[in-house]
């Protein structure tokens, strides 16, 4: 027989496979909160105790935006170009603001959002900063301060009220504060100046110098001190604190970064603002007291290595102190109104450590340490819970009480093994926010038996095979899990049954043997029985089939079924197979010669997506020639391993006149 090229008469199919992504993103603590403002900058914020709301003015956009304690919008007032200064009426029940590009000074209803006046100021052009003393409104023009009355029938402007202060050409910020009546102070342009003011005008009690940076300041609660953002005296960065009556500076509370912001809260906190990428932003310090109480650092929200950055002044107290309110930029211009919660509290720390191991009901003794910038009271009573496999919501154990150093102790006998852990909290208090730690310990438990059969076993395509699963002495689960992972990265692993095991210990389950497939037995543990997982593999062959096409009869030499072909007729021996991407089958070649069968070559041939793959030979031209063909697949080299090795059945051919 002349040896003759062997072609395929089917075209492969491209296959495509998809990847799905999964990401994650990671927010603020949970107890502080974080929103998106859809605003082009922040000019200022005022807080609206009452009704829980916060008012953020967008010069560039030309509106205000109204936001819960959350940061959700409850509604944006526009058509207010270059809005800037916000200030809150003593009721609550207005919130007015400096319309810089109209020289007009608006009010808004606090309960319907809406405009419900809009002044004119004389003249005064450019109004940006804005506060409200003794029902009168104070606003900073140019480089001077004016005054609106609208107590009367009419409203009453007053403008030039500087009484002698230069603030240098530039608009002073203006400070005040509602329990402490007639005072107010501004500054700018390296200027600082105290005013007695009333219905007749501004009296300047006291100015003096200060730092030209300053990009926010205010009065304490008791009208004692002036506070600015920048420290002007040279020993570095910082919030002065400056005598209201002679403006002599008597504290300071430094900081590491730029300091862009100050809010003196109702009971006189100090929250302080900085600018930094990779330092603490918000400062929170006790009055008089220059290591802070508790700092708050920006995540990263943009496209740098450093953190969010704090808009200059954009910060301003919850009445009730259960906030600080900050606005940050990041590297896209994009503003976050952030919530910060319980400020006034110290972050204390508590450690707590175990023995890394321990028998199971045998005693053993956790210690820790409650620590803060306040020391605790010695007794300080912390709560301990305990977590393991019998109690997985925790089991309340009795309190333990610190020493006068914050250490304390405490002993248990755990009567589970496995891992066990010890959480300790501490509720907090006036001065300290709640806090927890925890450690765990890894118990000792007893091993147990565990078998499944059927190990390297090798089966035909399809067949119905039963694993079963023994599992031996336990206290007191008797639950076990049988998992099948068959070959191949498309089919996952998938639970077969999850039950108890029967009275002789056992738990079966079916497996469909069409792929080599990975049967996994799983005890979970108890509380006195360490966990244990058995693997066994079982093996499928493929399967494999041909179909022949072409033929003008069949019959029998000897004993084996020939098909004849015409010896110009080409063959066609179709396969089938099982798929799988990128399979391939050998298709094999034997000739009879001289009372034997002689190998004539083999070839490796795509399947299909349908599994299948038509080869055709081409015609020998001549009689007599007797010729086998088989297809098979093979481990790895069929182009996968997701089978075990099958031949399928020799096909017998001849070809006549």
């Amino acid at each position: 027989m002349r040896r003759r090229s062997i072609s395929t008469a089917t075209a492969l199919a491209v296959l495509f496979s998809s990847v799905a992504l999964v990401a994650g993103a990671t927010g603020p603590a949970a107890a502080d909160s974080a929103k998106v403002l859809s605003v082009k900058s922040v000019g200022d914020m005022v807080v609206d105790g009452n009704r829980q709301r916060v008012y953020i003015s967008d010069p560039t956009g030309g509106r205000i935006v109204v936001t819960d304690y959350a940061g959700a919008v409850k509604a944006t007032l526009t058509g207010l170009p270059g809005v800037t200064g916000l200030a809150l009426s003593a009721d609550s029940g207005q919130v007015y603001a400096a319309v810089k590009d109209t020289g007009r000074i608006v009010s808004v209803d606090t309960v319907t959002y809406t405009q419900t006046a809009g002044y004119d100021l004389a003249g005064a052009l450019a109004p940006t900063t804005l506060e409200v003393v003794d029902g009168r409104l104070w606003f900073g023009y140019g480089s001077r301060i004016g005054s609106l009355d609208v107590s009367g029938a009419e409203p009453v402007v007053k403008l030039d009220q500087n009484a002698g202060a230069d603030f240098s050409g530039a608009t002073p910020l203006l400070g005040a504060d509602p329990a402490v009546p007639g005072v107010l102070v501004a500054g700018a342009g390296g200027r600082l100046a105290v005013y007695d003011v009333s219905a007749e005008g501004a009296a300047l009690r006291v100015q003096g110098s200060m730092d030209t940076g300053v990009k926010q300041l205010d009065l304490t609660p008791d009208g004692a001190q002036v506070l600015t953002s920048w420290d002007g005296s040279g020993n570095g960065y910082g919030f002065p604190a400056y005598s209201s009556t002679d403006l002599e500076e008597v504290a300071s509370y430094p900081t590491e970064a730029y300091p862009n912001a100050i809010a003196v809260a109702p009971d006189g906190t100090i929250a302080g603002g900085s600018f930094s990428w990779y330092a603490p932003d918000v400062h929170i310090h006790r009055a008089g007291d220059p290591k802070p109480t508790r700092q708050y650092e920006f995540p990263n929200t943009g496209d740098s290595s450093g953190g969010d950055v704090l808009v200059p002044g954009a910060l301003a107290w919850a009445p009730d102190r259960s906030r600080v309110f900050a606005v940050s930029e990041n590297t896209y211009g994009t503003f976050t109104l952030r919530a910060l919660t319980d400020p006034t509290k110290e972050l204390a720390a508590l450690k707590v450590s175990a023995p890394a191991s321990a028998e199971r009901a045998k005693k053993l003794t956790v210690t820790g340490k409650l620590t803060s910038k306040t020391a605790f009271p010695a007794g300080t009573a912390v709560k301990v819970t305990r977590t393991d496999v019998e109690s997985p919501s925790g089991k309340a154990l009795p309190n333990a009480t610190t020493k006068a150093d914050g250490t304390f102790s405490f002993a248990d006998t755990p009567p589970a093994g496995g891992k066990v852990t010890y959480k300790v909290a501490y509720a907090g208090d006036a001065t300290h926010a709640p806090v927890s730690g925890s450690d765990t310990v890894q118990v000792s438990r007893k091993a147990t038996s565990l078998t499944l059969n059927r190990n390297g076993n090798v089966y035909a395509y399809g067949a119905d095979v039963s694993f079963t699963a023994h599992l031996g002495t336990t206290y007191k689960n008797r639950v076990v899990e049988i998992y099948a992972n068959p070959y191949g990265s498309d089919k996952p692993n998938k639970l077969l049954k999850k039950a108890k095991v029967n009275s002789q210990g056992n738990l079966s389950a079916t497996v469909d043997m069409t792929r080599d497939t990975d049967v996994t037995a799983v005890f979970a543990g108890d509380a006195r029985y360490a966990s244990k997982t058995v693997k066994s593999t079982a093996y499928a062959k493929a399967k494999v089939s041909v179909s022949v096409s072409k033929h003008y009869r069949t019959g029998k030499i000897g004993s084996t079924t020939y098909y004849y072909f015409r010896k110009n007729t080409d063959p066609v021996f179709t396969t089938t197979m099982n798929y799988y991407a990128g399979r391939k089958h050998r298709f094999e070649l034997e000739v009879y010669y001289q009372g034997s069968w002689h190998a004539s070559g083999s070839e490796y041939f795509a399947l299909g997506t349908n599994g299948q793959s038509a080869v055709r030979l081409e015609a020998p031209g001549e009689a007599g020639i007797r010729a086998r063909m088989r297809s098979s697949y093979l481990n790895d080299s069929s182009g996968d391993n997701v089978n075990s090795t099958a031949h399928g059945t020799w096909k017998y051919f001849t070809f006549t006149n």
